[in-house]
Parts: structure tokens; C-alpha cells; sequence
């Protein structure tokens, strides 16, 4: 998973506009910042976006501060695709998410956070249009700043181990060598579902299972 790590570029200036965009989207994918979180089945919402944007040629992360995210840019067709990655740790990651959103003029309807859902099984995907919180602190800390009518990729982590294990200690686990082997077709999957959200303009609630 390291793979998709790239030190961000320290900068405060990004250009507000994109020159043959019709419009914006925002990819807010949740996790925490520093290195020693890569790995963990928290971050997936990290290691989705890195993926994604090792996929599609973008740019460098940038490190902005005043956007308290490492954020990337590109223009995909006629739609400028914004990637923010919050560096205020997971439960204050809508403080993030207002801030880039005031920045660039981002509504709800065109923003879709990903993140790591303990209640749905590995393997599995599910999108759906607002809803609460389902107990995890970084959607929380979404709603809280953002509303609760916003896109979501929830990317399952959930097993047997799972329900036996305390499950701060779990999300903050590593995934097993197993689940580790079977990361690239979930990261492709998302893809997937983040292209159809990209160029329709909007996500359509179902659930996927990548591995049977």
C-alpha cells in the first residue's frame, strides 16, 4: 500500500478554476495522517484516493494548510475533480471538508466521502445519499460542519474477527495478509463507482461484492 504514498508538496496556492470545466466534484477521502496509519483499516478512505489518483495520472499531493488537507487537481473530461485528503486526523475531518468546500464553491450533491465501514463485510462496497453517522467520528465530524446530505463510498472491513475484537484497536489494526491480497480489487471496484460519480454526476444506492 505504500506504493501510493508520495510526500505532498508544501504550497498555498492552487488555482480556483479549471479552464473547460462545466462544473466541480470533490472526492473527500477519510483517514488519519501520519505514517504510521497508512496501513490501517481506518485509512482505506486514504488508500482509495491514492489509488484512484496513481490511476488517473494526477498531479502531486499539495499540502494546504489553510485547507487543512493534501489535496490534488485535475480536470477528467468536462468535470475538474478535486481530492482532498483532511490532515486533522479522522474526527475532525469536516473541518476539512467546510473549508475546502466554502473554497471552492462545492455543494453536497457534488461532494462523495469514502470511508471504512466496520459494519459492512470485507469485500463488499456500498454507496448511498446522506443518512447518520452509524457511530464512525470522521462522518460525524462530516455532518457536523458539512450536513448529512452528502455522497458516500462506504468500503466494508467488517469479519469475524471483527465482532470479537474491541473495535477502536480493530480499525486501528493492519488488514490480515489475506484481506492485503485482496485490497487491489477493492481499490479498482471504488474506482469504478468514482468514475460513475464523476461522469453522471450523480450515485445511484446499491452494494457490490468484489469477492463473491
Amino acid at each position: 500500500m505504500a506504493l501510493f504514498q508520495k510526500k505532498p508538496i508544501v504550497s498555498d496556492s492552487l488555482p480556483l478554476y479549471s479552464l473547460g470545466a462545466n462544473k466541480t466534484v470533490l472526492l473527500i477521502g477519510l483517514g488519519n495522517p501520519e505514517a504510521k496509519y497508512n496501513e490501517t483499516r481506518h485509512n482505506i478512505g486514504f488508500a482509495t484516493l491514492n489509488f484512484f489518483a496513481e490511476s488517473n495520472d494526477f498531479p502531486d499531493w499539495v499540502s494546504k494548510k489553510d485547507l487543512k488537507c493534501h489535496m490534488s487537481v485535475k480536470t477528467l473530461g468536462h468535470t475538474r475533480v478535486i481530492l482532498c485528503k483532511p490532515t486533522t486526523y479522522m474526527n475532525n475531518s469536516g473541518e476539512a471538508a467546510v473549508a475546502i468546500q466554502h473554497f471552492y464553491r462545492v455543494y453536497n450533491s457534488s461532494a462523495l466521502a469514502i470511508y471504512d465501514e466496520l459494519a459492512v463485510k470485507f469485500g463488499q462496497l456500498r454507496t448511498r445519499v446522506g443518512g447518520s453517522d452509524a457511530g464512525h467520528n470522521g462522518v460525524g465530524s462530516l455532518i457536523q460542519h458539512i450536513g448529512d446530505d452528502f455522497n458516500r463510498l462506504r468500503i466494508g472491513i467488517g469479519s469475524e474477527t471483527s465482532d470479537k475484537a474491541e473495535p477502536t484497536n480493530f480499525v486501528l489494526g493492519k488488514f490480515t495478509k489475506q484481506e492485503q491480497e485482496n485490497l487491489t480489487l477493492i481499490y479498482r471496484e471504488a474506482n469504478e463507482f468514482i468514475n460513475e460519480f464523476i461522469f453522471s454526476g450523480k450515485l445511484i444506492p446499491q452494494t457490490r461484492n468484489v469477492l463473491g
